[in-house]
């Protein structure tokens, strides 16, 4: 099964197709525009996107530019070129999700975003920080300091998975808001069970109560269409690594203009008690935090830019595309594990799915439960080792269920959830049989 997969990523194609191209949703895409942009081992079957992304070699090659660039005069870039540079990328980034540049703060990744606005909200005892149940842990590991720092409580709305009515989402989390929640946090794209929440009436109904709303985007860019504008929350936190494709170690803090005096970052650097009239605080903070490398998020807009011409009608062809496998790789793998006790691939309607979905699997024996393993779950480990898929396998913190999610990219074709489904079938029953 392998060498066929193999030979399927890297195979000639049929006469009948023109050379150095891939059949792509009916229309022949070059192949260096797709698989041969990325720099992803081909004999994987690369099915997690959603984790770190993969950058396009033109991304990777601008980033290397710029760090020559740094290196060739250190002294100039910091000083000199290092702020024109970030406006540029705010001003790009900005066009890319409807929202002014000036209202962006670029940051190491969307776990550090999501600290600073807890270290910059004012917080007493008894006041409510409202989550739900399908947050990413790093949110809930910070919360557990500012709780002991400030006797805050965490109010958790909890929501069913499987769901089958994101109207449950809207319902719930609303109902949890009270006269002491002083701030509240929603995933647009949830990272564990792959939801696309109805965020837009739930940041409507806390902007008209006076509640700050937090949508943490992290999964959100690339995956759907972002219009901050439109959207008017509060903070929105995003990644630019994950489905903007950009460079490890980037990240981006959205704040509206009227939370931006006196929001702070984790650490101020040298140069912010200097004077400036011309350029506010608030950027002059989030510039410059010290000798660090910005070549990651320089690149953010050129690797987007990447991904927008992989396809003719650039990203919402690009989007629509990954949408569509991810729906057609949903009914594989159903149909693949439609016969496997305690499997269950979530059947959220279509418009709470981006370009992940999520997949109950069972439990191991007791014997197995705890075997070694190099990721989250051993199951992670087979899944590896005897098929070369990568895919992540963890658990759902609300429940405990042991997960499995899938990611689409245009790089990802049908065959390639066909192999996970029969990988799956197999090391499934192998785990219930006893044997690994």
């Amino acid at each position: 099964m392998l060498a066929s997969l193999v030979a399927d990523l890297t195979r000639t194609v049929p006469d009948a197709v023109p050379p150095g191209t891939l059949p792509i949703r009916g229309q022949m895409v070059p192949m260096d525009r797709t698989n041969g942009e990325w720099s992803i081992d081909p004999t994987l079957t690369f099915l997690n996107h959603g984790s770190y992304g993969a950058v396009p070699r033109a991304a990777l090659k601008h980033q290397a530019d710029l760090r020559t660039r740094l290196e060739r005069d250190p002294v100039r870039f910091y000083k000199t070129d290092l702020e024109p540079l970030l406006d540029e990328m705010r001003s790009r980034l900005g066009a890319l999700l409807n929202c002014r540049p000036s209202d962006l703060a670029p940051l190491p990744n969307a776990t550090i975003a999501l600290c600073t606005i807890l270290q910059n909200t004012r917080l007493e005892p008894g006041d409510e920080i409202l989550i739900t149940d399908h947050e990413y842990q790093s949110l809930s590991n910070e919360l557990e300091r500012v709780v002991a720092r400030t006797g805050a409580v965490v109010v958790r709305a909890s929501f069913p998975f499987p769901i089958s009515d994101p109207a449950v989402v809207t319902e719930r989390f609303l109902g949890c808001l009270s006269p002491r929640t002083r701030i509240a946090f929603i995933s647009h794209i949830t990272s564990c069970t792959s939801l696309v929440f109805p965020v837009a009436e739930i940041v409507r109904e806390c902007n008209r109560r006076g509640i700050d709303i937090c949508v943490d985007g992290a999964h959100s860019p690339g995956q759907v269409p972002v219009d901050i504008a439109a959207l008017k929350p509060t903070y929105f936190v995003f990644s630019g690594h994950k489905w903007l494709s950009g460079p490890k170690g980037t990240g981006f803090l959205y704040i509206r203009s009227d939370r931006q005096v006196g929001f702070r970052p984790l650490q101020i650097s040298s140069r912010v008690h200097k004077v400036r009239p011309e350029r506010a605080l608030f950027l002059r903070d989030f510039d410059y935090q010290g000798t660090a490398d910005y070549s990651g998020v320089l690149t953010v807009p050129v690797a987007a830019e990447c991904m927008g011409r992989l396809l003719p009608g650039s990203w919402p062809a690009l989007m629509r595309h990954n949408h569509e496998l991810i729906m057609k790789g949903r009914g594989i793998l159903a149909s693949a594990l439609t016969d496997i006790p305690g499997c269950c691939v979530e059947t959220a309607p279509e418009r709470m799915i981006g370009c992940m979905i999520t997949i109950i699997v069972p439990e191991p024996p007791e014997s197995l439960a705890n075997r070694p393993t190099n990721y989250d779950d051993a199951l992670q480990d087979a899944l590896f080792e005897r098929h070369r898929i990568v895919t992540p396998v963890w658990r759902f913190g609300a429940t405990n269920a042991r997960v499995v999610r899938v990611s689409a990219q245009v790089y990802n074709t049908p065959s390639q959830y066909e192999h996970l489904g029969d990988a799956l079938a197999e090391e499934l029953a192998r785990e219930a049989a006893g044997r690994v």
